[in-house]
């Protein structure tokens, strides 16, 4: 559906101008939505990582749309008041990067929490730390991000997240396909592709990764495939490195004023991606 609403969306991604047709029996499981209950303390980070133990698919009863994973959208989350120097960079850095000019003016993570990203390696004490990624959410609704809106206390985040209000931050909307192939592009070989994917916090202990090209295809398609597990909303995908502002086809803003501030600042770019108004990823779970 080509079709756009009054929020910017296309149709088939707002469910408040064009909303679903009446369910009709079928045999594949409904998807559940999240609950409120779902914000909650997260566990103790770790400073290593050991290397995963194999991924198993999930079953035919629970798989689903994992035929068509390049599709899968990724949501990097910021504060309005970040978004000049990101357009500025032109890019979003990792947190270890040596690129970086200024660094957030209003940062998510807490300190102790960006020390524990710092520290945690993503496939044994040799390989890149999380820090040296640039993170993204495999849904909306991430759990980290719903702390953050229902105002629930998490140690991973920051004074500013706690005291921010949730309207005042921006979604940052890519696909894996965009990464995929733009890191194919910039190496010129097709084999170089290369991202992490992990089925919780990318600082916990328990937390599985996806850190080889086939380990973090099939944990994606595991994450894809039980939608009714919490997994997904704890899930994250790293991208080494930097992900050019051009891979971004939308932001999602919580109002109109909200817009109405972000498309000056995006004026002057080359690149303007879509400024949709999407108000539902901007509440709490419990007031949907």
């Amino acid at each position: 559906m080509n079709e756009e609403c009054i929020h910017g969306l296309d149709g088939e991604l707002c469910a408040l101008c064009f909303p679903p047709a009446a369910p009709v029996a079928s045999t594949v499981p409904a998807v559940r939505a999240p609950r409120a209950s779902r914000a909650r303390t997260p566990e103790a980070p770790t400073a290593l990582r050991t290397v995963v133990a194999p991924i198993t698919t999930g079953t035919a009863k629970t798989k689903r749309h994992d035929d068509n994973v390049g599709e899968q959208r990724i949501y990097h989350l910021t504060h309005i008041r970040n978004l000049p120097g990101i357009l500025a960079t032109g890019r979003l850095l990792a947190d270890s990067s040596d690129d970086w000019a200024d660094r957030p003016v209003v940062d998510i993570s807490s300190p102790a929490n960006r020390d524990a990203r710092r520290d945690a390696r993503v496939s044994g004490p040799d390989s890149l730390a999380v820090a040296d990624h640039v993170p993204f959410f495999l849904s909306p609704n991430a759990l980290v991000w719903e702390n953050i809106r229902a105002q629930s206390l998490d140690p991973r985040l920051s004074d500013d997240a706690h005291e921010a209000a949730a309207f005042d931050f921006v979604i940052l909307v890519s696909t894996v396909k965009k990464v995929l192939d733009q890191q194919v592009a910039a190496a010129g070989d097709p084999s170089a592709v290369h991202f992490a994917v992990t089925d919780g916090d990318a600082a916990f202990a328990a937390t599985r990764f996806g850190a080889t090209a086939d380990s973090a295809d099939r944990l994606l398609r595991t994450l894809r495939a039980d939608l009714d597990s919490d997994a997904i909303l704890k899930a994250e995908l790293l991208v080494p490195g930097e992900v050019p502002f051009g891979l971004i086809t939308l932001i999602g803003v919580a109002n109109d004023r909200v817009r109405d501030a972000v498309k000056p600042i995006l004026a002057t770019l080359g690149h303007k991606p879509k400024v949709a108004v999407y108000p539902p990823w901007f509440h709490p779970t419990e007031e949907l």
